[in-house]
């Protein structure tokens, strides 16, 4: 098993070039499909989930994906509890499927752009994440894939609903487009709940880093599609992408107007959080996300133009507690992790400066 996954906390797809990576971190689309001749993974016997699971994971050692990329794949019987979660917190699978599934699996590109999910609570969602703002390119490819496997295997599809999945609410299309969003001006400014607020009534979602449950901390917000039926999968990428595209343009009306009438009180708290980070010798990861965040913002901002965002990205997935815990070696207690992570932290800045 290559094991470089479980060892780096940036993903080979982060480092790159990419549109409006400023305000958005990345652009997702997920596909989910079932098999027609299986029942669901939450009703299937051990034994079916196990003869599904080896059928997809039969599609992608067969070679017929090569065309789009190499993949590896990963049954979860094989890993640690630790290397799930470094899983988790890298948005590679889902905490369902790390804690829940019967006969899991993942198969898994090379660039860590493209995870597919097997056993979940479908028998197959594909995840394409792009970096920056490039839905339609993640669509597009994850469209590619999902034909791929079409051409393997008969999925369940009915002519009046559409794909069927365990959800209702995925019924239909079975697409989930989304977008990740840094948005600290908009809640500095107290603008960020008209702005969801309007967001959810064109039929959006808003939720946090980790998706459906998670909280929206360090300023990061995820943006997806709420109704998989009756439109097309074409019109629920470009309704995505005009909201999100408006969003982006919102953020940077409200940094502009913070630099212009507050730029002493946004310099203090960007210079005060670099501070806290670069000589705290305890953090916890609420705190840590929220001083990030301040930085992550002076740095587009040209406060603290020597920083990397690059590195700034890949320390909100290293300081996580999994990854954290994979980078020592060691399965540690809450309080030892947050002396880890602020080492961690220090270190990675320094280094930076």
């Amino acid at each position: 098993m290559n094991k470089q996954p479980f060892q780096q906390a940036l993903s080979p797809w982060m480092s790159k070039k990419a549109p409006e990576t400023d305000v958005v971190l990345s652009s997702r689309v997920r596909i989910a499909r079932n098999l027609r001749n299986y029942p669901f993974p939450l009703f299937a016997t051990s034994e079916q989930s196990e003869k599904a699971m080896e059928q997809l994971l039969g599609i992608a050692e067969s070679g017929r994906l090569n065309g789009v990329d190499s993949f590896q794949t990963i049954r979860l019987s094989e890993l640690t509890e630790l290397e799930k979660l470094v899983l988790v917190e890298k948005h590679l699978i889902s905490p369902m499927l790390a804690n829940e599934s019967r006969n899991g699996a993942l198969i898994l590109s090379n660039t860590e752009d493209v995870s597919i999910m097997v056993n979940e609570e479908d028998h197959l969602r594909i995840q394409c994440l792009y970096p920056g703002f490039q839905i339609p390119e993640a669509w597009d490819f994850s469209s590619k894939i999902d034909d791929l496997f079409e051409e393997g295997v008969d999925y369940a599809f009915d002519e009046k609903h559409g794909y069927l999945t365990s959800c209702p609410t995925n019924v239909g299309t079975g697409i989930r487009a989304s977008v990740m969003m840094h948005l600290p001006a908009l809640v500095l400014t107290g603008q960020i709940n008209r702005i969801l607020t309007a967001v959810t009534q064109v039929g959006l979602a808003v939720r946090g880093l980790y998706g459906e449950g998670s909280e929206a901390t360090g300023n990061l917000f995820q943006v997806s599609n709420q109704i998989t039926l009756g439109q097309s999968e074409q019109e629920i990428v470009e309704n995505l992408h005009a909201v999100a595209k408006q969003i982006i343009g919102h953020e940077k009306a409200a940094r502009g107007k913070l630099l212009n009438e507050n730029r002493i009180r946004v310099e203090d708290r960007v210079k005060r959080s670099y501070g806290i980070l670069t000589h705290a010798t305890v953090i916890d990861s609420k705190e840590a996300s929220q001083r990030l965040s301040d930085i992550r913002l002076g740095v587009h901002l040209g406060i603290l133009p020597e920083l990397d965002p690059t590195s700034l990205n890949e320390l909100i997935v290293s300081t996580q507690p999994g990854f954290l815990q994979q980078a020592y070696g060691d399965t540690l207690i809450p309080e030892r992790r947050d002396i880890a992570r602020a080492e961690m932290i220090r270190t990675k800045l320094a280094s930076r400066a």
